[in-house]
């Protein structure tokens, strides 16, 4: 299994998008000294596409896969590349509030602390279906990481498409375009597959 072990805040900052949306809570003092030269459309196309695959953690064959499977689906090509990412186990744990990051989120689910409906699911990629329970086994409830997630109350900013209760949820549907709060225009993602 591959794994991009780069620094977060360097690419932050590198991609020009606050710490805050990919889970980080610090941010970075450097500054960086470059001329500012203008970007092509394709270095501007590139750069939404690495952007979308820093903040879900995902991969180019991955993520390449995500996208064939989006151009066949109905709708807008762009918007279905986006759920199908939101879709993932890994992204739904960490909108569920049972991760600080979407890095810690993989974690725990390779790790093997979380169930859908009812039956432990390791695998970070899985794509949850509509009316899925995702939980926390009955074994791991008991781990300091959970204790303390249950007591802080992270269920406050838990997406419209999830339904919130202590330490589980269940996806009531798929999110739309407008619940999508990544700063990424999809749209370009497109057109550079699209070449």
């Amino acid at each position: 299994m591959a794994i991009d072990r780069t620094p977060s805040l360097k690419r932050c900052r590198s991609l020009g998008i606050e710490p805050a949306v990919v889970g980080l809570g610090k941010s970075s003092k450097r500054q960086i000294n470059r001329r500012t030269r203008k970007v092509s459309e394709y270095g501007m196309q590139l750069k939404e596409k690495q952007k979308a695959k820093f903040i879900y953690g995902v991969l180019e064959k991955q993520f390449r896969r995500y996208y064939d499977t989006a151009k066949k689906m109905q709708g807008v090509t762009g918007e279905n590349l986006l759920i199908l990412l939101e879709r993932r186990l890994d992204n739904v744990v960490y909108r569920l509030g049972l991760a600080n990051t979407r890095r810690q989120a993989r974690q725990l689910v390779s790790h093997g602390h979380i169930t859908v409906n009812g039956k432990r699911l390791d695998i970070p990629s899985a794509l949850v279906k509509a009316t899925d329970v995702i939980g926390v086994r009955e074994s791991s409830r008991s781990s300091e990481v959970f204790k303390a997630i249950a007591e802080s109350g992270n269920n406050l900013s838990v997406p419209a498409w999830i339904s919130a209760a202590e330490l589980s949820g269940t996806v009531t549907r798929f999110p739309n375009r407008d619940e999508i709060d990544v700063p990424v225009d999809e749209q370009a993602i497109v057109e550079l597959y699209s070449r």
